[in-house]
């Protein structure tokens, strides 16, 4: 096990690879798998995760249990192997498991030494090209962590196989909605190998795939499926793993209008679907804005690893803001806290998990509960990647060989810059509290540029090396700092993090504070309703009343807000653990009832209430399973007298 950590960090020192000509430069190039390892409280996160579903589930849930038809087995031989392997890969190098480790060679032994000579790679029994798109990310990233020197020759066959059998056998069904993901692995290896049929390649996939450009330059915001019925365009799922085709397409094309389509998406996304944390609904197809409607965690995780590829390949530092809400809010609220169990789908007003209907736009009554497996197995086997690539691509390389912190958590990057081995530790309690440290450890002195992601929401940021101020620090930019670094330099970073207001559906409000999203803390009873072997299938039913609008005049709010720190605890996404705790004031608002186990739509804001004036408590929105987090609001001084 030690010389395999010691190999895999020799392998992240070599750095990054830019990307060939002719392809357009990158703002920002990934780092190896390995370069960067989570620390703190992630480290932690990724851990808990390993503890529970991730690591266990091969062991219990035959889609990826020892008869699968992705190592040699009769059993599933679509998407459920490659997707549980995208996630593992990751999380198997980034917590140095040798249990888990194990298990990925298992899978990555089966597949890289059973390529059929044609150059067909997985079941002989899948002929759809769409679950090939998954494994090539997995190989793509054990390639980086361990050097295996089959990879690149394994991809290299397959893709000349692929160009040479394509106009026979087009892409179909999700194959074409999903092109960019195996377009990210054919520009993985070009830049690896220089051979130009791989762009080729390139072409033939976009050219068989769905324009997503021209789905959303001319967006049908009306189109909602009806029950029953499937539109693969309108797929929640789909146009998460699209946020990212515009910016790869780029990457051929260089065209200004394909560099602009990832912000056109997002803001028609946004504008008809958007939801208070930073994903966008769709229960299983388009939802609306309504905060009861669902969001699929297959979704969640597609959307963070499809941002993560913008950020580096556009450098828009909006990218990482959207990141870090989706990953520290929407991410966490769909897991339990043990990671034994997950949702379909989340809801931002979420009051009840159960077995009814909750007015999803198509899916099942078990859409909501934490579970082993609530409505289908797509993100039981998909939801491992969330976490652990967020923690690889926390940092990145910059093009003129220097180092980009683009998402903030504890961690420590290793790597190569000009020449000279360099350490950098990111001390931090980040998102829940406002400062960083990066203490920076280049093996001799050297000059380099550090470049630091400023949020948009830090308006008043600080940053300072070794205690001198540093001039220029400016929200939703990139601030770079040149200098003759030397081990022991320390840079510190403040982020003030003041409570804001975001509007959402009929006016209601969000609290936001940072990059975290806050919500009513609702008491949450949980219900076994099944066992699938170490597995459980939970309902939860609230303990507290739930149907609060804030006092709060959004135009002015200045004290009607109160926030606590306490102490981060080894899980920090539970109710009642919480690091950071918000308190107002609010009043009941007893129209606002349930609806098939979902908040009826909320009244258009302001509200008013004869109910009298209580203090509530907010929490992230990733610690509530249940809660409320678009609000009603009743103007101060405004509101009904109580009733006597």
């Amino acid at each position: 096990m030690r010389i395999l950590v010691l190999f895999a960090t020799a392998l992240a020192l070599q750095g990054a690879t830019p990307n060939r000509a002719p392809l357009q430069p990158n703002a920002f190039n990934q780092l190896p798998l390995g370069s960067v390892m989570p620390k703190g409280w992630l480290l932690d996160q990724l851990k808990i995760q390993a503890a529970g579903l991730s690591g266990h589930l091969d062991e219990f849930w035959p889609d990826v249990g020892p008869n699968s038809a992705w190592l040699g087995g009769t059993g599933e031989g679509w998407e459920r192997g490659p997707y549980f392997l995208d996630g593992l890969v990751p999380l198997a190098y980034l917590t140095r498991d040798p249990v888990l480790t194990a298990k990925v060679r298992k899978w990555m032994d089966w597949t890289l030494d059973h390529q059929s000579p044609e150059g067909w790679i997985g079941p002989a029994k899948n002929t759809d090209w769409w679950p090939n798109y998954v494994m090539l990310k997995a190989l793509m990233q054990f390639q980086e962590a361990t050097g295996d020197p089959r990879v690149i020759p394994v991809m290299r066959k397959y893709f000349a196989y692929q160009l040479a059998h394509l106009d026979q056998r087009p892409l179909k069904e999700w194959a074409i909605f999903r092109w960019h993901d195996e377009a990210l692995s054919v520009l993985w290896l070009y830049n690896r190998t220089g051979d130009a049929s791989l762009l080729d390649l390139a072409r033939k996939l976009h050219q068989q795939g769905h324009d997503w450009e021209a789905q959303f330059a001319d967006f049908k915001t009306t189109e909602l499926v009806p029950r029953g019925k499937t539109n693969l365009s309108t797929h929640g799922v789909n146009n998460a793993m699209a946020l990212k085709a515009a910016a790869v397409w780029w990457l051929v094309t260089g065209d200004p209008a394909d560099r602009a389509g990832v912000d056109t998406m997002l803001r028609a996304l946004d504008r008809y679907h958007g939801q208070p944390n930073g994903i966008f609904s769709a229960d299983e197809h388009y939802a609306g804005r309504d905060p009861s409607q669902g969001t699929e965690l297959c979704a969640v995780v597609e959307a963070m690893f499809s941002l993560e590829q913008d950020l580096s390949i556009l450098g828009e530092p909006s990218f990482g803001d959207r990141l870090e809400k989706i990953a520290y809010n929407a991410l966490p609220a769909t897991l339990s806290p043990d990671i034994w169990a997950h949702q379909y789908d989340q809801q931002a007003n979420q009051i009840v998990c159960s077995i009814s209907n909750h007015r999803w736009a198509t899916n099942g009554p078990e859409s909501n509960i934490f579970g082993l497996e609530p409505n289908f197995g797509c993100c039981t086997a998909n939801m491992h990647q969330g976490w652990p690539k967020l923690a690889a691509n926390l940092w990145m390389a910059t093009p003129d060989d220097g180092l980009a912190a683009v998402v903030y958590a504890p961690s420590e990057v290793s790597t190569t810059v000009r020449g000279v081995a360099v350490r950098v530790e990111e001390q931090t309690g980040y998102p829940f509290r406002e400062n960083v440290t990066l203490a920076v450890h280049p093996e001799r002195a050297a000059t380099f540029p550090l470049a630091l992601r400023i949020p948009e929401w830090a308006t008043d940021a600080t940053v300072a090396v070794n205690g001198t101020a540093v001039a220029g620090a400016k929200a939703g930019q990139f601030l770079r700092i040149e200098r003759e670094w030397r081990a022991g330099d320390r840079v510190e970073v403040r982020f003030p993090m003041a409570v804001r207001l975001s509007h959402w559906y009929n006016n209601s409000i969000a609290v936001e504070r940072g990059p975290l999203v806050y919500s009513l803390r609702v008491g949450e009873s949980w219900h076994k309703i099944r066992q699938t072997g170490p597995a459980a299938d939970w309902e939860i039913y609230p303990a507290s009343p739930w149907n609060y609008g804030l006092v709060v005049d959004p135009a002015s709010f200045a004290g009607a807000f109160t926030v606590k720190e306490r102490p981060l605890a080894r899980q920090p996404y539970t109710a009642m653990d919480s690091p950071v705790e918000i308190t107002a004031k609010a009043r009941r608002v007893p129209q606002w009832q349930l609806v098939e186990d979902s908040p009826a739509p909320i009244s258009v804001s302001p509200v008013t209430s004869r109910r009298p004036e209580e203090t509530i408590t907010m929490v992230p929105y990733g610690a509530a399973k249940l809660r409320i987090t678009a609000f009603p609001y009743l103007i101060p001084g405004k509101e009904e007298p109580p009733r006597r």
